[in-house]
């Protein structure tokens, strides 16, 4: 499987590349900024980018979500819940970025269990809220991404538009906490964990 980590924007939110060896069809998890850069990474490693996923609607998850779907049809991928997040600047945060690009509404609605398949890729959504009410994690095989549900040694923002403590906690406990503890975890900030040990160590737990 192709799979690569950019930190992009200002932010360094994590955009996360998941490519099929098989079809050369590509997937980006929270395009945040630097759409330009994304694409051209994956073009230049022969990937065509087929599915745009948000973990959640803030617009560092966002903010390439118009470049990425102009120049290449993907089809963007958000729950249920923060479809409005797609559609209104001050629940996005949109009004916090300089130069920000225009939003564009998701193609594709999802929901607790859905799953996301590409060529050989599979991802399974869990939905955990609390940051936002559409926040999302992603199970994969062997890979866990996060979002800004979870991140090494910390948990994300409550005190934004739409977020609740409680919420995040319950998100933890009762769906991340019955993960296998031996799933790596790729958070939408900073450095990738292990889930067995935010289990162990993360406060929050």
């Amino acid at each position: 499987m192709y799979f690569k980590t950019l930190p992009v924007g200002s932010l360094q939110s994590n955009a996360y590349l998941l490519g099929c060896d098989r079809t050369k069809k590509c997937l980006v998890i929270d395009p945040g900024d630097e759409g330009e850069r994304i694409l051209s990474i994956i073009e230049n490693d022969g990937y065509k980018l087929e599915i745009i996923v948000n973990t959640h609607g803030h617009y560092d998850h966002i903010g390439a979500n118009s470049f990425l779907k102009e120049k290449t049809s993907a089809q963007i991928y958000i729950h249920e819940a923060d479809k409005e997040y797609l559609k209104d600047e001050n629940l996005c945060l949109k009004a916090w970025v300089p130069n920000a690009e225009e939003l564009v509404e998701a193609d594709v609605l999802l929901k607790e269990g859905d799953k996301i398949t590409l060529g050989d890729i599979s991802l399974e959504v869990i939905h955990t809220p609390g940051h936002t009410p559409g926040c999302i994690s992603l199970k994969g095989h062997d890979l866990l991404f996060t979002g800004d549900t979870l991140f090494a040694g910390s948990i994300g923002r409550t005190d934004l538009p739409g977020g609740d403590y409680n919420t995040i906690i319950n998100s933890l406990k009762v769906k991340l906490a019955s993960l296998d503890d031996s799933l790596p975890i790729y958070p939408g900030h900073g450095p990738k964990s292990n889930l067995g040990y935010e289990k162990q160590t993360n406060p929050y737990f």
